[in-house]
């Protein structure tokens, strides 16, 4: 057959029923004419071979849904793939253009992408934790299983996967769970896959035998030198190798040494990425010389060679999933900070990694490794669809949105308005502490800007890229020192918005947000503040297809209240608040009839937000007290919603905890010594009172005594008188008589003497 006998419909069913490499080699041979074989036409052969090859995927478009097991389905890597897994349509192929069947599912998305009809894989796995309903990736999750338990769920999957890039007590496990699926191979219903996920530091110590000192290759796998804390990954490897080659159609084994993972909220490269983030630092560290390549490759890079691995079935068991960069950790590091934090990197001593506490040992070994490598079979025999096959740097700006997003670290951009002493900064800064925003006034961005540019112009270096910088902020300097002398202190327009548009396009303010405290004024001011360079549109209205996203506020706070209130706060406001503020009468006054007046003109930067669809909130101030207050406060945040930011980090959870702990010891101890106090104020009013009852009771036993002793007397003058000498005569009459009965003899003698009876 000829090239003129062959038509277009037949070359593009030869292109897309055929695997990419080979339908070219077919479809170039077809439009060529060329023979096949001893001078026999192409078309003799090529309907079989298009046929033969076909067959893969028209099988896997009748296959059912794989079940696949994965551990520690919640931690980074294995959510990520679980994810990747659970979103890959039953049926999709697998080409390195990302083809779809058809050129409207081309249109739909790639590979790997959600598309209508059943998944290709339904994920089950284990969990650290207890399971969570918000994992939808995940059939099943199971936790805290015994050995027995566990392996009965294996038996249940085609296909197990076991990560241990993460956590080095998985290795452990899984070597386990590969010898307990090899001993029970004979009870297979149907054939199993085994695919272990290793690291590519189990080649950090080989050394290249080549003097050109060209890239390790998957290919030379044998030649691997495992780090010293990462030999158990080496055997593990070994190992797994060894269990699939009894029995390879009915258990297969493969071994996929992963680059350092990033993408989607970031594992090891985080501490770099949230140090940037916070903006707390004024460079961001870099441990060791930063000479070294790192090897990475994007996780969902990773999910799809996985996806390709289960799919395809390569022969070769071990591949090197790495990206095509060869970034050093300097490169990766820098363009971190660039793109999200101060642009500034310092190289600090190896020794620090180890003081710090957001990076483990594994993680910083991992980070010191010095590879080039290259995944050969991943580009001569699989078909991925690449997300960052250029590596982390060149694909920053995609891996930033990616981390933002994941994590939710995602701006809060407000607008304060009002009149002048309505209260806009006190409620901007309470606002700013609430949700860790940056607070942009004026006067403070002139001021700031002016000792940045100073400061750029004074440590200028010597390179090319350093004086044109220091050239521009030299005139820019320049310019704002003119304004400001030629407008009494002010900045004309254009450089007052330059300034403000600046300071909210630095990576702080687009990193965590910021409120806008009393800016912009006019409609102008903020068409001109929040007008994009980047994007236009014939479609749209102009000022919405001209506005920036980036910086343009999502809620605008309109503050107000009546001018006798306004009048009345200014006049009991302290006199140095009246200075600081340029609240003198006649200055309030005209400022605030200014205001009134630019809210009555028919564009005000109200109707610029109303025009943009964000409704501004009104809020009435009737009240300076406490309560109202705070009920306007939590109005405004129930209004903006949970802040979007790092929660607290777990020294910062720890200090906290400190903190509160040595308060409640600070608190408990004021109570005890005023208990001990009141206890010994109380012990010596006691003494006190002892002391006072004590000569109390003594002064009334005296007078007791005394009234006896008085009323004694009589009686003690009667005895003494008449009863004594009677007695007296009557015990010596006894005495003389001697009776029989002493008792009876003295009774009837004082009878018979009784003075009464005289």
């Amino acid at each position: 057959m000829t090239k003129s006998q062959f038509d277009k419909s037949d070359l593009l069913q030869i292109e897309r029923r055929t695997p990419p490499r080979a339908a070219k080699t077919l479809a170039s041979q077809a439009r060529e004419g060329h023979p096949h074989g001893n001078g026999t036409p192409t078309t003799l052969t090529l309907l079989p071979a298009v046929d033969r090859l076909a067959e893969p995927r028209m099988e896997r478009l009748k296959q059912s849904p794989k079940r696949v097991f994965i551990n520690n389905v919640d931690s980074y890597a294995s959510k990520c793939i679980s994810k990747f897994l659970s979103q890959c349509a039953l049926g999709a192929p697998v080409d390195a253009e990302g083809e779809m069947e058809t050129e409207e599912e081309e249109e739909e998305g790639r590979v790997g992408s959600k598309q209508s009809g059943e998944g290709a894989f339904h994920v089950v796995g284990t969990v650290s934790e207890e399971p969570d309903e918000g994992r939808a990736y995940v059939l099943e999750q199971y936790s805290k299983l015994n050995r027995e338990e566990l392996l009965a769920k294996l038996m249940s999957c085609d296909v197990v996967i076991y990560n241990i890039t993460q956590h080095a007590d998985q290795v452990e496990e899984a070597s386990w769970a590969v010898s307990a699926l090899h001993n029970e191979m004979s009870h297979f219903s149907k054939p199993k896959m085994f695919i272990l996920v290793s690291t590519v530091m189990t080649w950090a110590c080989s050394k290249s035998v080549d003097p050109d000192d060209d890239p390790f290759t998957d290919e030379i796998f044998w030649r691997r030198r495992a780090h010293p804390n990462f030999k158990q990954h080496t055997d593990l490897e070994k190992r797994v190798a060894k269990m699939g080659k009894t029995n390879m159609k009915l258990f297969s084994t493969y071994v996929v040494a992963s680059g350092l993972q990033y993408g989607m909220g970031e594992q090891t490269f985080h501490f770099f990425f949230k140090t940037a983030w916070l903006g707390r630092e004024g460079e961001i560290p870099v441990f060791g010389d930063g000479n070294n390549i790192v090897p990475t490759v994007h996780i969902n890079d990773l999910a799809s060679v996985i996806q390709n691995v289960i799919e395809q079935r390569p022969k070769p068991y071990y591949l090197l999933a790495v990206d095509y960069s060869n970034n050093t950790m300097g490169d990766i590091v820098k363009k971190i900070s660039s793109a999200l934090g101060p642009g500034k990197i310092q190289k600090k001593p190896v020794e620090e990694a180890f003081l710090t506490k957001d990076l483990s040992v594994m993680e910083i070994d991992s980070l010191l490794v010095n590879l080039r490598m290259e995944g050969v079979y991943l580009k001569e025999l699989l078909s991925i669809n690449w997300v960052c096959e250029s590596g982390l740097v060149d694909n920053i700006e995609l891996v930033v949105e990616e981390y933002r997003q994941t994590r939710g670290l995602l701006p809060i951009r407000l607008c304060v308005l009002g009149p002048p002493a309505v209260g806009k900064t006190t409620v901007s800064k309470q606002i700013c502490e609430h949700y860790k925003l940056h607070h942009i006034t004026l006067k403070e961005t002139i001021s700031e800007t002016i000792l940045k540019l100073e400061d750029t112009v004074k440590n200028a270096g010597p390179d090319a890229e350093n004086e044109d910088t220091a050239a521009e902020a030299h005139e820019l300097l320049n310019s704002l020192k003119d304004s400001m002398e030629q407008n009494g202190g002010l900045l004309d327009e254009q450089l007052l918005v330059k300034v403000v548009r600046d300071k909210l396009m630095s990576n702080p303010c687009r990193n965590q947000g910021f409120v806008l405290d009393s800016f912009p004024k006019t409609y102008e001011q903020a068409k001109e503040l929040f007008y994009s360079e980047d994007h236009e549109s014939e479609d749209e209205p102009s000022l919405i297809s001209s506005h920036s996203k980036r910086i343009m506020p999502e809620f605008v706070l309109c503050l107000d209240a009546s001018d006798d209130f306004l009048k009345n706060r200014v006049m009991n406001l302290p006199e140095r608040l009246v200075k600081d503020h340029n609240y003198e009468q006649e200055h309030f006054l005209r400022r605030l009839a200014r205001y009134r007046e630019k809210n009555l003109e028919d564009e005000t930067v109200i109707s610029y937000f109303d025009e943009l669809d964000i409704t501004p909130m009104y809020l009435e101030i009737t009240s300076s007290s406490e309560p109202d207050c705070l009920l306007l406060m939590q109005k405004i945040f129930d209004t903006v919603g949970q802040p979007r930011n790092y929660g607290p980090s777990s020294q910062e959870v720890e200090e906290e905890q400190r903190r509160k702990a040595e308060e409640r010891m600070r608190r408990e101890a004021l109570e005890d010594a005023e208990q001990e106090r009141k206890e010994a104020e109380e012990a010596r009013l006691r003494v006190a009172h002892w002391e006072e009852w004590t000569k109390g009771l003594e002064d009334v036993r005296r007078q007791e005594e005394e009234l006896l002793e008085a009323q004694s007397v009589p009686l003690r003058s009667y005895l003494i008188e008449h009863v004594m000498p009677t007695l007296t005569q009557g015990l010596m009459e006894c005495c003389t008589a001697r009776p029989q009965d002493p008792v009876d003899f003295l009774a009837e003698y004082l009878l018979k003497k009784n003075p009464l009876n005289h």
